[in-house]
């Protein structure tokens, strides 16, 4: 009877010893040192450097790889690249400034720009109409 009790208060120590090690909490961000009501990110988070040579980073696109076994691409010349791809974000007229303009003289991009734009417009203004009735 003695052997068993020690038998098992030996093994609740040791399950007890070995809950404190997995059952700490490892996911806090500041810990003890964090203040109450402090919002996360201590002050002294800075921005870490990176430990990757300028030659590296002005010649390849890190993260663009979604191979397992690619490579990161290389960075090719201007020359090499489409002229649509420099004009992605240029900056699209708006509805108030095409309506604006006369529609005769809009190039073919521009006024299906419009009719699209136009009948979205008509489209929401008949809706608030309808939702107030």
């Amino acid at each position: 009877m003695a052997i068993s009790l020690i038998k098992s208060v030996r093994s609740t120590t040791i399950l007890k010893e070995a809950f404190q090690v997995v059952g700490r909490r490892t996911f806090a961000a500041g810990g003890a040192k964090a203040k109450k009501g402090s919002k996360g990110g201590a002050a002294g988070d800075a921005p870490k450097t990176s430990s990757l040579s300028k030659e590296v980073k002005s010649t390849t696109v890190f993260g663009a790889n979604i191979l397992k076994d690619g490579q990161d691409p290389k960075i090719l010349p201007d020359s090499e690249y489409p002229d649509w791809l420099f004009h992605l974000l240029d900056k699209r007229t708006p509805l108030s400034e095409l309506r604006r303009k006369d529609i005769q003289t809009l190039p073919y991009d521009d006024l299906k720009r419009f009719v699209k734009l136009d009948n979205r417009a008509r489209i929401k203004e008949n809706n608030a109409l309808k939702a107030k009735t």
